[in-house]
């Protein structure tokens, strides 16, 4: 893996959309949510099932500084395009609520990304199984394979236990690390990625982000801030766009402090799936897109000592910004991912290519030159 200095979009001089980011601009500027990774990245050369080329990870998501069991978050969720997984989702869709953190891996670690998240849990909440019902955590995947010696089962529990321990809030780590060492995105090295928006205290204040693990697209369709630079570039990358590998997929979470209603949080999650599709995937038959997203400003306590909860929700017709803020955020998180990705080698020598930052500042540029 070649390590060189590395630029998230902003820092090129291209910003997306209207809203303000807030301070870190991502994902943990929505109060109490944290983020944490574990990178496993070793070996090179030609594949040895269980032994490796290593680029693979987990990447952790606390939605509410860790406490979410005994204090159960509104979530909603959309799959766009289901070929793909995100495990728990059918028990979310059902009930509204959040009660696991959320991991992000390969596709085939997602069990065990579930028993770590499941160890982590009954170490805080022995009771789990015993007075309370048991928990199905939530654990995204996508397929790491072209880099990764995916069936060398490298993720362990303790990778998983790392993540969540090592969750905290402020900047998020982005690019190869966590879940996202061995994603390609857009026939160039992708992976973790994030962004947030804070709307205007007219619009109601509220915070917004989005952190994705990206595995799509082709270069050919890359588009940033409305501007073709896949087709731009893709000369220089002829190799890399004829890699012998599914479409891949990506999984987006997006939370606010804005107090949602499921309802209210699965229409937000549609919108971060029309930010997939500006940042130029058109979810292939291969392709998995799915959202799950949460609301920070109410919480359901666990138990029956109450029978009725009064919660503040916000109105219809004032969900127009956190719409668009979501489309912001989404496309520029994945951007994010791929400015902070580097190159890197992985399985059987292959090599995926960094995006070129510079020539992205260039064509934006030139394109908003005229």
């Amino acid at each position: 893996m070649t390590r060189r200095a590395r630029r998230r979009l902003r820092d090129l001089g291209v910003n997306i959309g209207r809203y303000e980011t807030g301070p870190h601009n991502a994902i943990t500027d929505v109060g109490g949510v944290r983020v944490g990774h574990h990178t496993l990245s070793r070996g090179t050369g030609r594949r040895k099932v269980g032994d490796g080329p290593v680029r693979t990870g987990v990447t952790a998501i606390l939605p509410n500084g860790g406490d979410v069991f005994d204090h159960r978050l509104i979530a909603g969720q959309f799959v766009l395009n289901g070929a793909g997984e995100l495990s728990g989702l059918t028990q979310l869709a059902e009930w509204g609520l959040l009660e696991t953190p959320i991991l992000l891996t390969n596709t085939l670690s997602v069990g065990v990304a579930s028993q770590g998240a499941i160890a982590w849990m009954l170490d805080k909440h022995p009771t789990i199984g015993v007075e309370h019902d048991v928990i199905i955590p939530l654990v995204g995947e996508c397929d790491d394979s072209f880099l990764n010696d995916i069936g060398g089962s490298h993720v362990k529990v303790e990778h998983v236990l790392s993540a969540l321990n090592a969750a905290k809030g402020g900047p998020v780590a982005e690019g190869c690390v966590g879940g996202g060492t061995g994603m390609v995105c857009f026939d160039l090295k992708g992976g973790i990625g994030t962004s947030s928006r804070v709307l205007p205290e007219e619009l109601g204040g509220y915070a917004l982000g989005v952190l994705v693990m990206t595995n799509v697209g082709r270069l050919e369709d890359l588009r940033i801030d409305g501007i073709p630079v896949g087709r731009e570039i893709a000369p220089r990358f002829a190799d890399a766009a004829k890699r012998p590998n599914l479409y891949g997929s990506i999984i987006a979470v997006m939370a606010t402090d804005a107090p949602l209603a499921t309802s209210q949080i699965n229409r937000i999650c549609k919108r971060t799936a029309l930010g997939i599709g500006r940042a130029g995937s058109y979810a292939a038959h291969g392709s998995g897109e799915i959202i799950v997203g949460f609301s920070t400003a109410n919480t359901v306590p666990r138990g029956r000592t109450r029978r009725v909860h009064r919660f503040d929700i916000l109105a219809d017709w004032a969900m127009d910004p956190l719409y668009q803020a979501a489309i912001e955020c989404t496309e520029e998180a994945i951007v994010n991912a791929l400015c902070m990705a580097v190159e890197t080698d992985g399985v059987d020598g292959r090599v995926v290519p960094a995006l070129p930052l510079d020539d992205v500042a260039e064509i934006w540029r030139r394109y908003h030159r005229g």
